[in-house]
């Protein structure tokens, strides 16, 4: 039995429902069968666009830690240096944190969260 066989047994559906017809997927965004609710989350976050921004900014209001990806705006260099200035401005104001994962992810905490940046050997 795969895991979305168990899972669809786990919420109670037969074989001639599947899991898609039972949720649909603004309903799945907020519901997470897997896990009790949590106070904060780490969310994904692409950053494609300026609104994504706001997004970004709303989730760290709410305390959740953004695992930022920039690749899809890494194409526009002036426009990610301009995005990524701004967070800073951002997280510097609500005394958060902010550091570079890899080439594609930055990580964003919400206040008085703050991520080690030295490696212990």
């Amino acid at each position: 039995m795969g895991v979305f066989g168990g899972l669809g047994k786990a919420l109670g559906l037969n074989k001639e429902m599947s899991l898609d017809d039972f949720m649909t997927a603004s309903e799945a965004e907020e519901v997470d069968v897997m896990h009790q609710a949590a106070d904060f989350y780490v969310k994904p976050i692409a950053l494609q666009m300026d609104s994504d921004l706001k997004l970004v900014e709303e989730e760290l209001k709410q305390k959740n830690i953004v695992l930022l990806n920039i690749s899809p705006m890494a194409r526009n260099a002036t426009k990610l240096k301009v995005a990524v200035g701004d967070l800073r401005a951002f997280i510097h104001g609500i005394n958060g944190d902010i550091a570079k994962i890899d080439e594609d992810k930055i990580l964003l905490t919400p206040q008085n969260v703050k991520i080690v940046k030295s490696r212990k050997r």
